[in-house]
C-alpha cells in the first residue's frame, strides 16, 4: 500500500510542480507508464485547475508510450476513459473526454481506432453526452485533436455534431465549439448569427489551446471564426448586443 501511495504522491507532486509541459513530460520518464496511469487520472478530480489539465495531458504522453510497446494496453487505458463516460459507471469524472482526446493526439494509431467514438459523444445517434461539462470536453477534444487528425475528424462529420454544442446556453461549452470548429477550417453559414451573438460575450474558459494554458474570452473565440470566414469584415464594437 505504501507504495502506490509513494507513486501517487510522487505523480501528484510533478503536476504540482512542472512550469511547463516539456518538464512534465521529462518528469513523468522517471515513472513506469502502466504505473503512472491511475495517480494521473485520479488527479482529474485535483483541486487546481492547472494540475487537473497537467494531468490530462501527461496521460495522453503515458498512453502513447504504453501503446508504443503494447497496443492493447494502451486500449484498456482509453476503454477505461469511456466506462467513465458511460451512464452505468455511476458517474462523469471531470477530464474524461479531455484525456480520451490527448490519448488520440498523442498516437495516431489510436486516433485511427478511437476518432469514431470521440465523435460519437456528440451524436444524437451514439453516445450523445448531454452534460455541460462533458460536452466543453469533448469539443475541446475535437478542437485539440483536429491540429493533427483534421482529416479524420472531416470524415467523421465532427462539424456537423459541433453545431448543437454552439447552441447551448452553457458559454463555454459555446466558445470551445467555436474554438474547435475553426482549428477544423470550418465556417457554418446557418450558424453565423449565433456567433455574431457569442462576439459580444465577455465570458472566460479556461483550457490549453496547444501550446499553454490561458484564459480566453468567448467572444474572442467567436470573432477569431469570423473573421476567418472567406470575404467577410471582422466585427466592429458599435455591432450587437453587449
Amino acid at each position: 500500500m505504501s507504495k502506490v501511495r509513494d507513486l501517487k504522491r510522487g505523480v501528484w507532486g510533478l503536476l504540482e510542480r512542472a512550469p511547463d509541459l516539456s518538464s512534465l513530460y521529462r518528469g513523468l520518464e522517471a515513472f513506469p507508464p502502466r504505473k503512472a496511469v491511475s495517480p494521473l487520472i485520479g488527479a482529474f478530480c485535483h483541486r487546481e485547475e492547472r494540475v487537473r489539465w497537467w494531468a490530462i495531458l501527461g496521460l495522453g504522453y503515458v498512453t502513447a508510450r504504453i501503446a508504443e510497446e503494447d497496443l492493447e494496453a494502451a486500449r484498456i487505458v482509453i476503454r477505461r476513459l469511456m466506462w467513465m463516460l458511460n451512464e452505468e459507471s455511476g458517474g462523469m469524472a471531470w477530464g474524461a473526454p479531455e484525456a480520451l482526446a490527448e490519448c488520440l493526439y498523442q498516437h495516431r494509431g489510436l486516433a485511427a481506432e478511437y476518432t469514431p467514438i470521440l465523435v460519437s459523444y456528440l451524436r444524437p445517434d451514439g453516445n450523445l453526452l448531454e452534460f455541460p461539462p462533458a460536452q466543453r470536453g469533448v469539443a475541446w477534444g475535437i478542437g485539440r485533436l483536429a491540429e493533427k487528425e483534421r482529416e479524420r475528424l472531416l470524415a467523421e462529420e465532427a462539424p456537423r455534431y459541433l453545431l448543437p454544442v454552439l447552441d447551448s446556453s452553457d458559454l463555454a461549452a459555446a466558445g470551445l465549439a467555436a474554438w474547435a470548429l475553426k482549428r477544423l477550417g470550418v465556417v457554418p453559414e446557418e450558424k453565423l448569427p449565433r456567433l455574431r451573438e457569442l462576439a459580444f460575450s465577455d465570458y472566460t474558459v479556461h483550457f490549453f489551446d496547444g501550446r499553454e494554458l490561458r484564459n480566453y474570452r468567448v467572444g474572442d473565440l467567436a470573432r477569431e471564426i469570423l473573421e476567418a470566414a472567406d470575404g467577410r469584415e471582422p466585427l466592429s464594437g458599435d455591432q450587437g448586443t453587449p
